[in-house]
């Protein structure tokens, strides 16, 4: 490409190709001019920074008056209901963050007791199923490495590896599959998220990363966008083998918070992204690490977000879903 060309190729003539009428520029790429795409363009805006930002104005308090009009507008816009919530008086929430991460009434979410895991959110299922080929789906027809997803086992350092795929290291146990499942929080969903089944979580991973949407649309429109994305990686086992669950930010989630966990510092500018910082809950006094049970609270999100579950279990495990379902939290995820 010609120097002149490489002027051409700038931002502002970029956003004009995708907003003036079809071939409207054409004759620029007679100079060897090419818009940069919409992918680049998008992974290009500071979201980390715009998501602080979001986070800092979610935690300033409104005057009482203000509150009920502006949660009200929300509630319209997203489809809230609020009759499930503990605290229905609007004028309770100070600002914005505490109505995002509000608790629901004791009954308004029965825990499933006849399957062995249920969902650990409210939300959609984009996608669930057994893993192959070492990628998982996030939604249908657009994969990412599960090895990128998840990083380096440090399990397996001191271990003579005799398995040749990364997905065949997690199985534990002779005769099991690895399976999968993708839920999407949206902005109006409750923002908590529990145990999905009976585990002990012994390490933390975190990756600071990009914080782009993680809508389905989205998804559907950058390959790995997972990977991409700031998100915490807790690994541990259940009574059927390796057992994780993973809480996938995205653009203004100010922070993901894991309730037994309070070193954890999500979108915070000390850490660059493509690095990962890891903890251990095993110890020399500890050696079941966190022993989670069915249900029980784990964290929460600042706004909408994804959870990916992905684990271990017998082949004659079945999911009890449908891709596209509306989910809530406790109600059957799959059993054997």
């Amino acid at each position: 490409m010609s120097r002149s060309a490489l002027k051409l190729r700038s931002w502002p003539l970029t956003i004009l190709y995708y907003l003036l009428p079809f071939a409207a520029l054409r004759p620029l790429a007679r100079v060897g001019w090419r818009p940069t795409s919409r992918v680049a363009i998008y992974k290009s805006v500071p979201t980390r920074l715009l998501s602080r930002a979001w986070g800092r104005l979610n935690q300033v308090e409104l005057p009482t008056w203000l509150r009920k009009p502006v949660y009200s507008l929300y509630i319209w816009t997203f489809g809230v209901n609020m009759k499930e919530a503990a605290v229905e008086d609007l004028h309770h929430y100070r600002n914005l963050s505490e109505f995002f991460r509000r608790k629901l009434k004791p009954q308004a979410r029965p825990v499933c007791d006849s399957h062995c895991v249920i969902s650990p959110s409210d939300g959609k299922i984009l996608h669930f199923g057994r893993v192959k080929n070492c990628e998982v789906e996030q939604v249908k027809g657009v994969t990412y490495s599960l090895e990128s997803f998840l990083g380096p086992q440090n399990w397996t350092e001191n271990l003579p590896i005799t398995k040749t795929s990364f997905q065949d290291q997690l199985v534990t146990k002779e005769g099991n599959e690895l399976y999968h499942c993708v839920i999407y929080l949206a902005p109006g969903d409750y923002h908590c998220f529990h145990s999905p089944t009976d585990w002990n979580v012994y390490h933390r991973r975190h990756f600071p990363g990009s914080l782009m949407s993680v809508n389905p649309g989205v998804a559907r429109w950058i390959k790995e966008l997972f990977c991409y994305n700031e998100r915490v990686v807790l690994t541990g086992g259940w009574k059927h083998g390796f057992f994780s669950l993973t809480a996938v930010g995205a653009t203004n989630v100010g922070s993901i918070r894991i309730y037994f966990d309070r070193d954890l510092q999500t979108n915070s500018p000390r850490y660059s992204k493509g690095s990962h910082n890891d903890m251990s809950y095993v110890t020399n006094n500890n050696q079941d690490g966190i022993v989670m049970r069915k249900g029980e609270q784990l964290g929460e999100f600042n706004l909408g977000s994804t959870i990916v579950l992905i684990f271990e279990a017998p082949k004659d495990f079945t999911f009890n879903l449908k891709a596209g379902q509306k989910i809530h939290f406790g109600e059957a995820v799959g059993s054997m």
